[in-house]
């Protein structure tokens, strides 16, 4: 999961809501002209394309630190400190499969949820204009862009989870002992996304690329609520008397996609460390289950080990 960045969320927005002249009868009898958002088949194509590469570019950039948030989420006991897993990362096992280990499928996860997210949000605020009657988009309330975001991440986890499960294995090879252990023809090789995946659905079949699941949903579903929330209200704070949100400039816009950023991570921080766990543990147990155990054995502060590495980067 990665926060989308402040101009992504400009720009796929401002493609996605196209508002229509209509003319209607007002109270007066007189005919007015009104705004009206319509959906036409490009606005969620537009969606898809923006966040697929918006997802590449984040994945690319992020991805070091995203190995180190796992390796410290799961082995707290072996990696305490960001800097030494860095570079205790990067002297064992290098660039490629150190620190940009499960880099392909960190792509594809990237890539399906900023595409599906933009896609289904766009559409789900249209329908939440016509639902509750605004004359447009720019008028939702900041609660209702909470919901329809929360209600597009429903989506994103189903394409999240397989995805992010194989490239959490990838990323702690080393630290579960499994470096090396993928047989194929009587030979050990390292792990590849494909073997890896081929060895799951062999093991557990579908239901088994689908670990941790329930995880992934209270993080992206909060986590979108909190980011849209909190995005949309600074942006209404940072505002002008007499303007609208769309014309506070680049530089405000930034600050309310920091503030977006933050506050998902810091509210959805502890979701994060049980879906890692989870996912690489392939653990069976649900989501209250592992957290209360993690703080019985660990102490409430691990549900929030080392937040610096990825909450630095959502800014």
């Amino acid at each position: 999961m990665t926060t989308p960045s402040a101009e992504i969320v400009e720009e796929e927005l401002r493609e996605l809501y196209h508002e229509r002249p209509v003319f209607e009868i007002g109270e007066s009898g007189i005919l007015q002209k009104t705004e009206r958002t319509t959906t036409t088949f490009k606005d969620p194509l537009i969606g898809f394309v923006a966040g697929t590469f918006g997802g590449i570019a984040s994945v690319y950039v992020g991805q070091p630190l995203d190995t180190v948030k796992v390796k410290m989420q799961t082995f707290p006991h072996l990696h305490s400190r960001m800097i030494s897993c860095l570079k205790d990362t990067f002297r064992k096992d290098g660039i490629a499969r150190g620190l940009y280990a499960g880099t392909l499928p960190a792509v594809a996860a990237n890539v399906a949820e900023n595409s599906v997210l933009f896609a289904a949000y766009g559409t789900l605020q249209k329908l939440a204009v016509n639902l509750t009657g605004v004359p447009s988009v720019k008028e939702l309330p900041n609660l209702a862009s909470a919901i329809c975001g929360s209600a597009a991440a429903f989506f994103c986890s189903f394409t999240l989870c397989p995805t992010e499960l194989i490239k959490c294995k990838l990323q702690a090879l080393r630290e579960t002992g499994a470096m090396n252990s993928c047989i194929v023809s009587g030979k050990s090789i390292p792990w590849t996304p494909f073997a890896l995946t081929r060895h799951i659905m062999r093991t557990g079949g579908f239901r088994g690329m689908f670990c941790g699941l329930s995880s992934t949903m209270a993080r992206e579903m909060g986590g979108y609520f909190f980011f849209f929330g909190g995005y949309e209200f600074t942006r209404g704070m940072l505002t002008p008397e007499g303007k609208s949100k769309d014309d506070i400039g680049i530089l405000r816009t930034i600050v309310a996609g920091g503030v977006g950023g933050m506050t998902l991570w810091t509210v959805v921080f502890p979701f994060d460390v049980v879906k890692s766990r989870v996912q690489i543990q392939s653990s069976n147990e649900g989501l209250l289950q592992v957290m209360r155990h993690i703080y019985k054995t660990e102490g409430g502060s691990y549900l929030l080990f080392e937040m610096f590495p990825w909450a630095f980067w959502t800014m």
